[in-house]
């Protein structure tokens, strides 16, 4: 579940995924559980990985070299979803605790990223650069060097991570909600693909440039994300003749886009300690921005209970110089700062 602008200023991410951005319920733990294991190189590691439903399971044995990609995508989407939520009530912090392959709308576009990346590389033997990028453009530079695989990449994220909502049946507005979602951060890769060159010629002259298609930097996905979460749409499920379908719940708003984020209700607003609810820490303890009006000030961060100051001692680098050659050495200051925590 997102919410939107109108609802709680912090919630869950269902990305990713642009999936930047963590979606907060018990199933996001199935991502924690993959990434923290160690190499995937056989089957029997395939039947060891909990959390997993048993379709994915079969697709791990077929696909074991592609695993250890797709932990590496896991891994990515938990980083992705901490450092876009650093400053939010919920700032994915379930994820530290726990052993992570879990439901983040960033997973399904980290784990497209993360095998695209790993075919670009030659890492897989299943696949490799995009020979179908090749010829002269309409610009006129030559097609060259490897250009990232993205849509085996996309292909092998809508097969795996996918496969646990189509297990759910159409009937599911959850399930509908969450394939909506993977498929909106996988475009945010897509729609953003962008062509690297490089030049050819006597004395650095371009006489010839030779391109090639790149995916953008996954922070640059997770930033478009995020963006997506925070103008994410409130939808429920209707039917639209024999197919059923997700429709905004105010039928004043605009219909969402496939590259739009949805969701079906607002999130908690994470305040305060729920035992039941793993994940649910609240904000007592958390830094907050004395100065700030925005989510990371004192007065939204603790949720109206005030905070403490006390000064703590910092050290930082500083006076560095450079030395020939070739590093850089810097002392070490010491300083006292205020630092702000809610009570």
């Amino acid at each position: 579940t997102v919410h939107n602008q109108g609802s709680s200023l912090c919630g869950r991410l269902y990305f990713c995924e642009v999936q930047l951005v963590c979606r907060y319920e018990t199933e996001v733990r199935y991502l924690a559980k993959l990434s923290s294991v160690g190499s995937i190189r056989d089957e029997e590691t395939c039947e060891r990985l909990r959390g997993l439903i048993q379709r994915q399971v079969q697709i791990c044995k077929r696909s074991v070299e592609v695993m250890d990609a797709v932990r590496r995508g896991a891994q990515l989407a938990i980083d992705e979803c901490q450092f876009q939520f650093r400053n939010r009530r919920w700032n994915c912090s379930t994820l530290e605790t726990m052993p992570v392959f879990g439901k983040i709308v960033t997973q399904a576009a980290s784990v497209a990223f993360a095998v695209t990346r790993a075919c670009s590389s030659g890492e897989l033997e299943k696949c490799g650069c995009d020979h179908n990028v090749h010829g002269v453009s309409p610009e006129g530079f030559q097609w060259s060097g490897c250009s990232d695989n993205i849509a085996y990449g996309v292909a092998f994220s809508q097969s795996f991570v996918d496969v646990r909502e189509r297990s759910k049946g159409q009937s599911s507005n959850r399930a509908l909600m969450n394939l909506h979602n993977n498929e909106a951060g996988r475009k945010a890769i897509l729609s953003h693909m962008r062509v690297e060159c490089k030049c050819h010629g006597v004395s650095g002259s371009c006489e010839v440039k030779t391109c090639w298609k790149a995916m953008p930097p996954f922070r640059k996905v997770g930033n478009v994300i995020k963006e997506k979460f925070d103008g994410a749409t409130e939808v429920e499920q209707r039917k639209a003749g024999t197919t059923k379908v997700l429709m905004p719940r105010n039928s004043q708003f605009k219909p969402h886009t496939d590259e739009d984020l949805v969701y079906l209700e607002p999130s908690p607003d994470f305040c305060d300690h729920d035992p039941k609810m793993p994940g649910m820490f609240g904000t007592v303890g958390r830094q907050c921005n004395r100065t700030s009006k925005a989510i990371d000030g004192c007065e939204l961060m603790c949720c109206g209970r005030g905070f403490q100051t006390q000064e703590v001692e910092v050290v930082d680098r500083c006076s560095c110089k450079f030395h020939w050659c070739c590093y850089v050495k810097c002392k070490q200051c010491r300083k006292m700062v205020e630092m702000h925590t809610c009570r």
